[in-house]
């Protein structure tokens, strides 16, 4: 059958990705409604292809070649209702999660500001749960769409059923590679009291003599600081964060609290204790250091960095040099935040 829209080959991915890595695709899309996504999907089917869907690239480490079909989420626009203060925003899956946070902004939207500057699509944001600065994509999530593969439906799912946790979803276990998140709906208003209780950013603000910050402030604030700490991916190759900050027992946080005095930890629950990935990582010496065109970043040892041919391969082997060694020295297990397609 004639598809909607035209099946690429040989596609060169190095700028669909914001490590910059070279890695080609057998077959690329660019799916522009829940049609294309459909029809896509069944022509890697028929024609037996492995398949993936990518957003912006900024959350995936090509490790080599793709032997298959990439799906790119093309899917663009907005519906918004008003009741009184309170504001529901349905964005569809490609949009530029970033983007929209400005949108909401400038209209006086209030939520997702502490959100500011991650890069990616909206239709990545559930997957992740993406958070930042004391604030989480559920703590705004009304509600997403999605197409199941298996029936060609499009299906709603709801917070409960989307089951998030720290960066985790029913999308990274249960669905994943069974649905593909179309359009996500969130619960913003006029009237939100901005959330000021993460440290960098309460400090930030208190800096720039900002007593009673509005949304833009708060925004603003966000921005320059992760500028601050991170390299832009158009000067040099990066995915943020590249491990997830792990959660280890009381038990053990006071074990190694009493080697490192100065190990930052913030509870999680009686039992449980979250540690930056980035201190561990610095602690460990790897701060700065750099293979060939694979390093860490100068000033956040959470991020790897592509300083310009590095291969996939070179960055995860670096990667995986860096876990052996966090687990040697504090027994902590780094897992990546990001997606490695290998």
């Amino acid at each position: 059958m004639p598809y909607n829209f035209s099946i690429q080959k040989n596609v060169d991915l190095t700028r669909f990705n914001t490590m910059g890595v070279q890695a080609r695709a057998s077959f690329f899309v660019e799916a522009g409604s829940v049609q294309d996504l459909t029809q896509a999907v069944e022509f890697a089917r028929k024609s037996n292809l492995r398949w993936m869907v990518l957003g912006g690239g900024s959350n995936v480490l090509f490790r080599s070649d793709f032997d298959g079909l990439i799906i790119q989420n093309a899917l663009m626009g907005k519906e918004i209702s008003e009741q009184g203060d309170n504001i529901q925003i349905k964005v569809s899956g490609g949009e530029n999660w970033h983007a929209l946070v400005l949108h909401c902004v400038e209209n006086g939207w209030g939520g997702i500001e502490n959100l500011s500057l991650i890069p990616g699509s909206v239709g990545a944001a559930p997957i992740q749960n993406i958070g930042a600065y004391g604030v989480e994509l559920q703590d705004v999530f009304a509600e997403l769409e999605a197409l199941t593969i298996e029936t060609g439906e499009v299906q709603v799912f709801s917070k409960e059923q989307c089951r998030f946790g720290y960066r985790d979803s029913i999308f990274k276990k249960g669905l994943k590679g069974k649905v593909i998140i179309t359009s996500v709906t969130l619960a913003l208003s006029k009237s939100s009291q901005v959330n000021t209780s993460y440290k960098a950013l309460s400090d930030h603000l208190t800096r720039a003599n900002i007593a009673q910050p509005s949304i833009k402030d708060v925004s603003d604030a966000v921005i320059e600081i992760r500028q601050s700490k991170l390299p832009d991916p158009k000067e040099i190759g990066n995915t943020g964060s590249f491990f997830k900050n792990p959660v280890i027992s009381v038990y053990h946080f006071d074990q190694l609290k009493s080697e490192y005095s100065e190990l930052p930890g913030y509870p999680v629950s009686e039992r449980q204790v979250k540690v930056p990935a980035g201190w561990l990582i610095e602690k460990a010496g790897w701060k700065g250091k750099r293979e060939g065109d694979a390093g860490v970043h100068e000033k956040q040892a959470l991020v790897l960095v592509n300083y310009g041919k590095a291969t996939g391969e070179e960055i995860w082997n670096l990667a995986t040099q860096i876990q052996r060694s966090v687990k040697k020295q504090f027994d902590i297990d780094l897992t990546p935040e990001v997606n490695i397609i290998g």
